[in-house]
């Protein structure tokens, strides 16, 4: 990656507050000309550091309000199995995250559901059918107390 200084930093900062800031508004918050401040977004965004624009939905509001942390354990660490399984998992729209993990189970799942049958049936449908599952041990979040997208920079 490229290093960025301070006016990187606070054009990503805070387009990760509000990205839909126009490019006048972002301009003025750091300081720069309209011109100057597109220059720096595009070249941002060509090095790979803004890697898109999202709108961030209120699970609740489209009715999957449950968040389910699934640690899963394979058969084995080959090369083929790790890949089937990554695989299968980007295939399953519940599945949020995955992430390859160290310790001692070697996947974290975050999955959404509508509630607990919910999440049932996306266990015996879609996780329970993943390549080299050893073991699978699943946590309900209760409440969330922290949440950003943000990242610190």
């Amino acid at each position: 990656m490229t290093e960025i200084d301070r006016i990187d930093r606070a054009i990503l900062a805070a387009l990760q507050a509000d990205g839909r800031l126009s490019n006048a508004q972002l301009s003025e918050k750091v300081n720069l000309s309209p011109s100057a401040c597109h220059r720096r977004v595009r070249a941002l965004e060509q090095v790979g550091l803004i890697r898109g624009y999202v709108a961030l939905l209120n699970p609740r509001g489209v009715g999957r309000p449950v968040t389910v942390f699934v640690e899963i354990t394979l058969s084995g660490q080959a090369d083929e199995l790790l890949d089937a399984f990554e695989a299968a998992v980007a295939r399953i729209p519940d599945v949020l995250e995955c992430h390859l993990m160290a310790g001692t189970a070697d996947y974290l799942l975050k999955v959404v559901a509508r509630d607990s049958e919910d999440f049932a049936q996306i266990h015996r449908r879609h996780l329970a059918r993943l390549p080299g599952v050893q073991t699978m041990q699943s946590s309900f979040a209760l409440r969330t107390v922290r949440h950003t997208t943000a990242l610190p920079i």
